[in-house]
């Protein structure tokens, strides 16, 4: 399939496929499955399988990382099927800073069939992270919710891209260090409607420090959330 960009209020959304036949977008071989991506190129991602259950950060063996331990973060849980290296790297810049539409598809498709291998409850809500209207109008999309796409319909969860917004155009987080990035998201989120559910997940593209998840998942604990997951394509570290 191939997917051609639906402009709606300056939105891009994955919708009308046409269908072709899939082609590796990493090596041009024969796409596996119906995905632009092939057997052996699959085989070689930078799958991160040993991960933190607190934050996913990869890990020797799954468990709870010493930053965890010491400093527990707002959020309940946090899963990334893959690292945030070559060439997860390259399509997902590919798709968020260049408005290419074949890597997203790929990354949100690869995301949510490792969800479904889990044998957790699933949450009662999707958020996406979302842009601020500044960022969004240059962008033309927000790649945490064209991700989230695929992800809510594979499972079933339902998506609330409008619960939340962002307050004021922050800088880029990934110009920023660690400190610099908490405070640069402190305060940037609010809830546009009271929230009806108590198990949430929060999705993005990748997790860095977790400083903007977790800024969101601040606020929705005082919204009354007794659950929050964090999942994203990638984790870095």
């Amino acid at each position: 399939k191939r997917s051609v960009p639906h402009k709606c209020t300056g939105v891009i959304s994955f919708i009308h496929p046409i269908r072709f036949p899939p082609a590796c977008l990493l090596c041009d071989a024969p796409g596996d499955g119906g995905d632009d991506l092939c057997a052996g190129c699959r085989a070689e991602l930078p799958w991160n399988r040993a991960a933190c259950e607190r934050c996913a950060a990869p890990l020797p063996q799954p468990g709870l990382c010493g930053a965890c331990l010491k400093h527990p973060p707002p959020f309940d849980a946090a899963f990334a099927p893959l690292l945030y290296r070559a060439p997860v790297d390259w399509l997902l810049q590919r798709f968020k800073f260049n408005g290419r539409l074949p890597p997203g598809r790929l990354c949100g498709g690869l995301l949510a069939a490792a969800l479904l291998q889990r044998a957790t409850p699933l949450p009662q809500l999707i958020i996406p992270v979302p842009l601020h209207p500044s960022r969004l109008r240059r962008r033309g999309f927000n790649q945490a919710l064209e991700l989230a796409r695929p992800v809510a319909a594979g499972l079933g969860v339902a998506l609330a891209p409008q619960l939340c917004r962002r307050l004021r155009a922050t800088e880029t987080q990934s110009l920023l260090a660690a400190r610099e990035r908490r405070r640069n998201v402190r305060g940037a989120f609010e809830l546009t409607a009271p929230l009806e559910v108590r198990h949430v997940a929060i999705l993005d593209d990748v997790i860095a420090t977790g400083s903007t998840v977790g800024e969101l998942a601040r606020v929705l604990r005082r919204a009354g959330a007794e659950r929050i997951e964090v999942w994203a394509v990638a984790r870095a570290g």
